[in-house]
């Protein structure tokens, strides 16, 4: 059960996400995902099995992910990039009859309310933060719209955690985020989306409109990040319950840092084989080494009646970090590859300033995601110790 709804789910996150239809998607797997790794967290109870679960379940979305990319450039290419915002649909819907038999219910126990007040200020202001990021292309960061729209993100979120500390029954417990090493792996979450989702969006553009490939081609060049992150997220289950999850997410990051890096080499007549294929590789097993060991954190001493809040946590930190860094990283970029076609006195975008950019948009990337795990190596101090004396699901949160 777990299988089938991840392998699906990453079918229908990937196709749209390649294809700017993170909007849709990102509903999808906002109510899939979470629930995926709350199954898990109450039904795996001893450490090592919950690791192997968890390194199951990486590799198993990796392998959607393949799927959703192939599918993805099969639809542009063959219908209609529209398609991509549509595939969702009987895709969730065989999830759901696959699910059924299989996955047992696990629901909240006691008096449950829902939280109204903050998720309309947590909607409402990320909304506005990522709109305003988004002006900061045109209208520049000191933009008047630039800086109304991102000042009153931010304004809401207060809002919403003020509204979370006083509610009865928050959308949010703070108490959730209150443990160090939790927390620690929500925010490096977040930072890892905001440095890594970018690179899917420059990569695509620059197999297309650099080298000239077809969007089925474009979706195919992708596989052997999905198959890296198969492979690795298989190797961590395995090094978690031996070394912990400090330093062997640590060495992910690293690889993930030296992946990205690698490229910055790229100009308008780079090869796939030669200068693009080494950094998908290093940087994809570098991420199985993270997701594994982020997932297990997240859910880090969580009982049962919060493991959907905390699965929630880690997956829509991801998203709003993806969210945020595709309009950041973006915005960087476009920014890099106006000042080129300004400096040399271009008339219009040629290859050198569209690499230009995604360069930028790279360098920035590792930066952030150096920020992720130096946030990971200081606030994770669990130990495998600390892993198996929580076997327990009925832990309290600590």
């Amino acid at each position: 059960g777990f299988a089938a709804a991840s392998l699906l789910g990453g079918v229908a996150q990937n196709s749209a996400m390649l294809f700017s239809a993170r909007a849709l998607q990102g509903a999808f797997a906002a109510l899939l995902a979470p629930a995926a790794l709350s199954l898990i967290s109450v039904t795996f109870t001893e450490s090592r099995e919950r690791a192997r679960a968890f390194g199951v379940f990486g590799a198993i979305s990796g392998g959607g992910a393949a799927i959703g990319l192939i599918a993805g450039g099969i639809l542009t290419e063959f219908a209609s990039w529209h398609w991509t915002l549509l595939v969702n649909v009987p895709i969730a819907i065989l999830a759901v009859f696959l699910a059924i038999p299989f996955v047992k219910e696990s629901r909240a126990t006691g008096d449950t309310k829902y939280d109204i007040p903050g998720a309309i200020t947590a909607t409402a202001g990320l909304v506005s933060l990522v709109y305003g990021i988004t002006q900061a292309e045109s209208q520049g960061w000191n933009g008047t719209s630039t800086l109304t729209f991102m000042g009153l993100g931010v304004l809401l979120l207060i809002v919403f955690l003020v509204i979370e500390s006083r509610s009865s029954h928050p959308l949010l417990p703070l108490r959730i985020l209150e443990n160090r090493n939790r927390g620690g792996a929500y925010l490096a979450s977040f930072f890892v989306g905001v440095g890594l989702f970018a690179m899917f969006l420059f990569l695509t553009y620059f197999f297309q409109a650099v080298m000239g490939y077809t969007p089925l081609t474009s979706g195919l060049l992708f596989l052997p990040f999905s198959a890296g992150i198969v492979v690795s997220a298989g190797v961590a289950s395995q090094l978690l319950p031996r070394f912990g999850p400090r330093w062997v997410t640590a060495s992910g990051f690293v690889l993930a840092i030296v992946g990205m890096t690698l490229l910055l080499r790229l100009s308008p007549t780079s090869s796939y084989a030669g200068d693009i294929l080494p950094s998908l590789i290093v940087m994809s097993f570098g991420m199985g080494l993270i997701f594994v060991p982020l997932s297990a954190v997240s859910l880090f001493a969580v009982g049962n009646h919060d493991a959907g809040v905390a699965s929630a946590v880690l997956n829509t930190s991801q998203q709003i970090g993806g969210s945020i860094g595709v309009a950041f990283l973006n915005t960087i970029a476009a920014s890099a590859t106006t000042a080129y076609i300004v400096s040399n006195g271009l008339s219009q975008p040629t290859p050198d300033a569209l690499v230009a950019g995604f360069t930028r948009g790279f360098l920035w990337g590792a930066i952030i995601l150096a920020v992720a795990g130096t946030i990971w190596v200081v606030l994770v101090n669990m130990t495998k110790k600390d892993m198996a004396a929580n076997d327990s699901p009925m832990a309290h949160v600590g």
